[in-house]
């Protein structure tokens, strides 16, 4: 679902995707490419806790004709799937988060290998990382399928990297949203609160979430998103109303072999604000 296109402050656009620089399928060029391909104007290249992707991206997009955005998802300790994106940081004043983050990630490499081999299913860092060299979540799931302990990336996580006992005994330590909020605002960054949906509160909790958010700085909900129900975005949007945020929207993408039914997506979005002091 789309904002229908008023006026020239509207532009196609996919403010929410991932490359190899964190757990997508495709590189930083190839996924301005595909934006390219898909009739995409504006891309926000938003990989996890990164921005290592972004000159590649930004190269990209200069030769073909696609304006890159520069973004980060940051993941917040507070809820399993609680993420937040940045629009448009200074990216050496994101350094010391990034790096923090990057430890952690690297860190929990091996407590997923020592939880897969408790379960019976063990792997190689190197076979994971054939997968790309970020081995998160998605690339264990992928090299999971084809050892043929799972039949699909869902089933894995269904079965064993999104459970409750994976997070207690293998997740990586988080920031809080607070921090997250605040530092990409100290980066001069615009701040959305990512796939609402996923966080998986009531709607009345997420609105007394969405307050203390914007107390922080929030700038914006992520009210177009493929999983969302009509009904959803229309919540999201009444909320974006309700506290003065903007509404974004972006598809997720991460490629087919990570995420098989999501592509690229030319939502039709008020994107001028995002490149405005």
């Amino acid at each position: 679902m789309a904002q229908q296109k008023t006026d020239n402050h509207y532009w196609r656009a996919d403010l929410h995707t991932h490359s190899t620089a964190s757990d997508g399928q495709y590189t930083p060029a190839e996924v301005v490419a595909l934006a390219k391909r898909a009739g995409i104007q504006v891309l926000a290249l938003t990989d996890h806790d990164t921005v290592d992707g972004l000159p590649e991206a930004l190269r990209a997009g200069e030769a073909l004709g696609v304006r890159v955005l520069r973004g980060i998802e940051l993941s917040a300790r507070e809820y399993p799937t609680f993420h937040i994106l940045g629009f448009d940081p200074d990216a050496p004043a994101l350094a010391e988060l990034c790096r923090r983050m990057r430890r952690s990630r690297e860190e929990r490499k091996g407590r997923i290998l020592r939880f897969l081999a408790e379960k019976g299913m063990p792997l190689s860092l190197e076979e994971v990382e054939e997968f790309g060299p970020a081995a998160s979540r998605p690339h264990f799931a992928r090299a999971m399928v084809r050892r043929g302990y799972a039949s699909s990336v869902e089933e894995a996580f269904s079965r064993c990297l999104g459970t409750e006992e994976f997070m207690q005994k293998a997740e990586r330590p988080k920031p809080a949203a607070r921090e997250c909020v605040e530092c990409l605002k100290a980066a001069g960054g615009k701040v959305s609160l990512a796939h609402p949906y996923q966080i998986g509160l009531p709607d009345t909790e997420l609105e007394r979430l969405t307050a203390k958010l914007r107390a922080y700085g929030l700038d914006a909900i992520e009210c177009y998103y493929p999983c969302h129900t009509p009904e959803q975005t229309a919540f999201y949007l009444r909320l974006a109303e309700r506290f003065h945020l903007r509404a974004t929207g972006g598809s997720d993408f991460h490629g087919e072999r990570v995420k098989a039914d999501i592509v690229l997506t030319p939502l039709e979005l008020e994107v001028e604000w995002l490149f405005t002091a």
